[in-house]
């Protein structure tokens, strides 16, 4: 894999480069490509939205997360494989929780064929989070071209309508997904309201339900 300087004609001296390498080739071993935002893009966020956007990184973990006044987006949660079952994801969904706001982020519908889909649904369930039912979320991937169906789980301290997540959502994908896309991909993402939809009939069920 590359490495790219968000500087053209600045080499990164060894000990950085091998830190970023680091986390960002563990998230991107786990994720799906069409679920991966570019080095560039998280580097950026980090660097120039740092104001929101967090890296929360540990031997056997790395967790990047949006903070704002009233909601956080959990971005991307890796445990490695020999930590997991010991708690480490708990201990993070706790540090967040302390935090006293409500707590949202993106999952796969279920796969069969992929058990790690059933596997982080299980987790969320046992951590109290809810399907946001009534949100579509319909993004078109730009290194794939394909549209990815995700659903919406969220956490929150006081009773929080899925209207108002929602409205939370709108606001990562706008601040976050779409943050200089056209710089980082050459091509940008679909206007938010093309990718989110709420729909009180929508008939997805809960994804929850039978984990």
């Amino acid at each position: 894999m590359k490495l790219y300087s968000l500087f053209p004609g600045l080499l990164l001296n060894k000990p950085f480069e091998e830190e970023v390498m680091n986390w960002y080739e563990k998230l991107s071993q786990y994720f799906p490509i069409e679920e991966m935002k570019s080095k560039e893009h998280i580097e950026a966020l980090l660097k120039e939205r740092g104001d929101i956007y967090h890296k929360d990184e540990g031997p056997h973990h790395v967790m990047m997360y949006v903070e704002t006044d009233n909601f956080i987006f959990i971005d991307y949660l890796f445990v490695s494989k020999e930590s997991r079952g010991q708690g480490l994801g708990h201990q993070l969904i706790e540090k967040l929780k302390k935090k006293d706001k409500p707590i949202i982020l993106e999952v796969e519908p279920v796969d069969y064929e992929d058990s790690d889909t059933e596997k982080r649904l299980r987790f969320y369930k046992r951590e109290g989070f809810e399907h946001a039912q009534s949100i579509g979320y319909r993004r078109r991937s730009l290194a794939t071209n394909e549209i990815n169906q995700m659903e919406i789980l969220y956490w929150s301290p006081t009773e929080e309508s899925e209207e108002s997540i929602f409205e939370k959502m709108k606001k990562t994908y706008e601040m976050i997904h779409t943050y200089k896309d056209k710089k980082w991909y050459r091509e940008s993402y679909e206007p938010v309201e093309k990718v989110l939809t709420l729909d009180k009939n929508r008939d997805e069920g809960d994804i929850l339900a039978d984990i």
